[in-house]
């Protein structure tokens, strides 16, 4: 297991290089406008734009501008040698992520890792939120639906789930927005108000009800996912051997279900919880942007229509590196959902 973990650590590492060096050329090569003329302003002088492309180092070579954003996230050494070579003046390190003297926002010129930290609390909370949801709709539904095939419940769960599947989440958002708050006004508005900080922030805006529309947004597209998954999965795992030696020992039928095939068919779920969580970690840009939630996924949507680099960078790195460890978690989760996996 130890060989296992620092082998998919070093992958990690490397992924998230991998990532980060296709967002740098992407946004070199197809450029959306000059960040330098954007930050000065529209009236300007050629002088003042040439002075912000010195700033923001645009005036170096590729691979030194790549390397700056790489070390960006790199603690160490203070004093880069290429960087040195290249005329970039000396400088110290401020800390662990995002380096501030690299990463910070050409619109703002706010700290990229200040602008992400305030807004994960959000994110988060809308992640966490409807994935509680999806799972105590998806998968009830979907034992259900396996166990007594071909009934009523299990039609009845197949067009849940095909309804789910084929519904464009920008769409429900925007219909449970018109028929809930603005019809029914039985929701409050969409949004975060001003001094809602932090997660204490976050909390309470879920407690006053302004996460259960997009809470159920997500979790409502994400159940049928799952419900038609568990179903499948399911059938399969009860005409196994083991299950049919498990009756054969005079095991009661809830029992063989839910001890012995229930346990083989989370398998893939646990696979697929983890993906989806990390996703959603790192923005769900469509549900943000609906519903003006100032989570990662709207600064993100922001960012690139401004292009914003350093800012579409951090998110970028940020979303490569929960998904990563959400790969990691659910792989070492196998062990203890399926007995049958092991590592050496």
């Amino acid at each position: 297991m130890g060989r296992y973990l620092i082998r998919r650590a070093l992958f990690m590492i490397l992924v998230i290089i991998i990532v980060s060096l296709l967002t740098f050329l992407i946004f070199v090569k197809l450029p959306a406008g000059d960040p330098a003329r954007r930050a000065v302003g529209r009236t300007t002088t050629p002088q003042q734009i040439e002075n912000a492309r010195r700033a923001f180092g645009l005036d170096k070579p590729l691979y030194v501008q790549y390397w700056r954003f790489l070390r960006g996230f790199i603690p160490w050494p203070p004093n880069d040698p290429v960087l040195m070579l290249s005329g970039h003046p000396p400088r110290g390190h401020d800390g662990l992520w995002l380096n501030e003297d690299v990463y910070y926002s050409y619109d703002g010129f706010v700290p990229v890792r200040e602008e992400l930290a305030r807004r994960i609390p959000i994110t988060g909370t809308l992640a966490i939120g409807a994935a509680v949801i999806w799972l105590l709709l998806g998968i009830p539904i979907g034992i259900l639906s396996g166990v007594r095939r071909r009934s009523v419940a299990d039609r009845a769960a197949m067009i849940f789930a095909i309804v789910g599947v084929s519904m464009p989440i920008f769409w429900l958002a925007q219909l449970l927005l018109y028929a809930f708050w603005f019809k029914l006004e039985l929701l409050p508005e969409s949004g975060i108000p001003i001094g809602y900080s932090g997660w204490g922030g976050a909390m309470r805006a879920a407690l006053e009800g302004r996460f259960i529309l997009p809470w159920v947004s997500l979790a409502y597209i994400n159940a049928a996912f799952y419900a038609r998954m568990v179903r499948g999965n399911l059938i399969e795992t009860m005409n196994e051997d083991y299950i049919r030696t498990a009756r054969a020992k005079g095991l009661s039928e809830r029992r063989v279900i839910y001890k012995h095939g229930l346990r083989g068919a989370l398998t893939p779920v646990v696979t697929m919880l983890g993906l989806d969580v990390g996703l959603l970690l790192g923005g769900a840009f469509i549900t943000e942007t609906v519903f003006g939630l100032p989570g990662i996924g709207q600064k993100a949507v922001q960012a690139i229509g401004t292009n914003d680099f350093p800012t579409v960078m951090g998110v970028t790195i940020l979303g490569a590196f929960i998904i990563a460890v959400a790969n990691l978690v659910v792989d070492v989760a196998y062990a203890f959902v399926d007995p049958r996996v092991r590592y050496t």
